[in-house]
């Protein structure tokens, strides 16, 4: 039997099941109510009268005549007992019809494969569960590489507890100091600080406005679960670090030049190469540096992050392009890590291209994230339950589903 039931129910329940995430729960669905959606917490009742599986479901309208049920990282039941999969799905269909929703999707947080550091896949157990669901009515939907879905397919998760900056990528680890060098540094508030994150994330989900980030904040920070990160550049300590290491450097130019006169090797010309590029680059780091001395510091990268059980999400991060030289995105998540190694399990790197290739538009984004050495994980996908399949046919042919889910959260 599914019943409603209320927010701190459904919250007491959802906290303590084996798939509970920050966005089955009633801060989340505060957050979306503001956005559009209905939202019903229901319970799921054996035959025991025991509470065995429960959803929080957000509902809306397409063309303001057919409901749709959306069900944020699925269901919180038992996947892998077919006969409660069977009775939910029943239960939950019948919830459906009485008020008119014409389908559910669902995108479990199920692993079915993980993914090695040579990017091979291996397959996990789990994958069982695609013919359950499919079984029981589910019909599974294409399984996109990149981000076509309402949340990512693909995700990498590093365990803070074993977290060890020596192992992470040399380059990323060399990008982290240069930041540092550099003078960057961050400040970690729990104030409402998203004028000043929302410049750095504004273009990379259009469809999320001002509002809608001030919002997520201010809900989640009610009982201090969100922090927001905010890098800038302490140009002092820019002009101090870089000239020191240029004057390094300028000695070090010096001994390989001496070296070179002596013994015009391929290694030396190519050590004396490397070093003239290097003291050029430091050149203009001091000159950029001494230009800037008298500025303001200011904000060039940020994050804000949500905390719920064991796990913090990295919900959204940017950097300002101008000043992408900086490595601002390498030291912001390094001091991200750092900053909650000791009290939380697991950072959630929020989504991953499930396209390795070199060619991929998001190559970038992947080998940025991936120099960090994550545990790489492949979900299950995204499942739709119908309930009136003429109806889902007809917003199928006339487009209208395509349009409502490419507004991805």
């Amino acid at each position: 039997m599914i019943t409603e039931i209320t927010a701190n129910e459904f919250d007491r329940f959802a906290i303590n099941h084996s798939l509970a995430n920050f966005r089955q729960s009633s801060k989340y669905a505060t957050l979306m109510a503001k956005n559009g959606y209905d939202r019903k917490y229901l319970a799921y009742y054996n035959k025991n009268k025991k509470l065995v599986g429960a959803t929080m479901l957000l509902t809306k309208k397409i063309k303001h005549i057919f409901k749709y049920g959306y069900a944020p990282l699925g269901f919180l039941i038992d996947y892998k007992n077919k006969k409660m999969v069977s009775d939910f799905t029943a239960e939950i269909k019948k919830y459906a019809k009485k008020n008119h929703i014409i389908f559910i999707k669902i995108n479990p947080e199920i692993p079915t494969y993980i993914i090695d550091e040579k990017l091979d896949k291996h397959e996990l157990s789990n994958t069982e569960i695609i013919n359950t669901l499919e079984e029981n009515g589910y019909t599974k939907l294409k399984d996109n590489l990149n981000f076509e879905s309402m949340m990512p397919r693909f995700n990498g998760f590093i365990n803070l507890k074993k977290y060890d900056e020596k192992k992470i990528d040399k380059s990323t680890r060399n990008r982290i100091n240069n930041a540092i060098r550099k003078g960057l540094e961050i400040e970690t508030t729990q104030k409402n600080k998203i004028k000043d994150l929302y410049p750095f994330i504004e273009n990379k989900k259009k469809l999320r406005n001002y509002l809608y980030y001030k919002n997520y904040f201010q809900i989640f920070n009610e009982e201090l679960d969100a922090d927001i990160f905010l890098v800038s550049i302490n140009f002092d300590k820019f002009l101090k670090n870089s000239k020191a290491v240029f004057e390094n450097e300028l000695e070090n130019n010096k001994i390989i030049t001496e070296q070179l006169f002596k013994n015009n090797t391929e290694e030396n010309i190519k050590r004396k190469m490397n070093s003239d590029r290097v003291l050029s680059d430091l050149k203009k780091d001091v000159i950029d540096a001494t230009y800037s001395i008298n500025k303001p510091n200011y904000y060039i990268a940020g994050a804000m992050c949500i905390k719920y059980k064991n796990r913090v999400h990295i919900v959204i991060s940017g950097i300002n392009e101008l000043y992408k030289k900086m490595n601002a995105n390498y030291f912001l998540h390094s001091e991200i890590i750092k900053y909650y190694k000791d009290n939380f399990d697991y950072l959630d790197m929020n989504g991953f291209s499930g396209d390795f290739s070199e060619t991929s538009p998001y190559y970038g984004l992947n080998k940025f994230k991936l120099g960090f050495k994550p545990r790489l994980f492949e979900y299950i996908g995204e499942f739709d339950l119908i309930v009136n399949k003429r109806i889902y046919n007809f917003l199928l042919l006339t487009g209208f589903i395509q349009k409502e889910f490419n507004k991805k959260d």
